[in-house]
């Protein structure tokens, strides 16, 4: 599987050490890795705001001006599907976890054995909790999470996947490929089904999506996606 983790930690030889554990737990349970750092809630906070696309975070909590914990917090009200696990010398905040949904809290030094484990169970449960679509490209098959796909388009005989990362082209119809999405999905248009989770803006001849793509839609359909977006949210 495919997996974007993020490492927030201050200290750049702690950040290197779970770094190169988290990459070693990789390459030895199969999966790829996507892992980048941070050193501040501050530069992580950025980024995300950009690309909400990582996976399973793994943080500190004494950080500078804006802690661990109050990251945590900010970050939940948004993101219900992001693996949490708080790194720390600091055991007074562990009550805190559970009101962020933490997946667990591990104590530095972290043994290699401890953090695996965890990571283990947040790949199992990412698997569990959010379906995937299987992208086949290029003879190699990514499985990419339903909540990042933006919107799919009919290309001929292909299919354009496009994610908040980047896009895919995949040799199916439009209507097979529709078959393995999930409700949130709707065709708004002969060449385009949309995922509405990422709809801001609903107009007469398109809607807008959260990264700022506006997606035509057919005549009358204006009604129906805010009829679904009522009844999903």
């Amino acid at each position: 599987m495919n997996y974007k983790i993020a490492i927030l930690e201050d200290n750049p030889a702690e950040a290197e050490y779970v770094t190169a554990l988290v990459d070693r737990w990789g390459k030895e349970a199969g999966h790829t890795l996507s892992i980048a750092g941070y050193p501040s809630a501050e530069a992580f906070l950025f980024q995300y705001e950009d690309q909400k696309s990582v996976d399973i975070l793994l943080l500190d909590i004494e950080m500078g001006q804006m802690n661990g914990m109050e990251l945590a917090r900010r970050i939940r009200q948004a993101d219900e599907m992001m693996q949490m696990v708080f790194i720390t010398g600091y055991p007074d905040f562990i009550s805190e976890g559970y009101e962020v949904s933490a997946l667990h809290y591990l104590m530095k030094p972290v043994a290699p054995e401890k953090l695996w484990a965890v990571l283990d169970k947040a790949a199992a449960r990412l698997a569990r909790e959010e379906k995937r679509l299987d992208v086949t490209y290029d003879r190699k098959t990514d499985y990419v999470p339903l909540s990042r796909i933006l919107y799919v388009e009919a290309q001929k005989q292909y299919v354009l996947i496009h994610t908040l990362e980047e896009t895919y082209r995949m040799k199916k119809s439009l209507a097979k490929t529709e078959e393995e999405l999930d409700e949130y999905f709707l065709q708004v248009h002969r060449s385009f089904c949309v995922n509405l989770r990422h709809v801001v803006q609903i107009k007469s001849g398109g809607v807008v999506l959260k990264n700022g793509e506006e997606i035509p839609i057919s005549r009358g359909m204006a009604e129906t996606i805010g009829q679904e977006m009522i009844r999903l949210f």
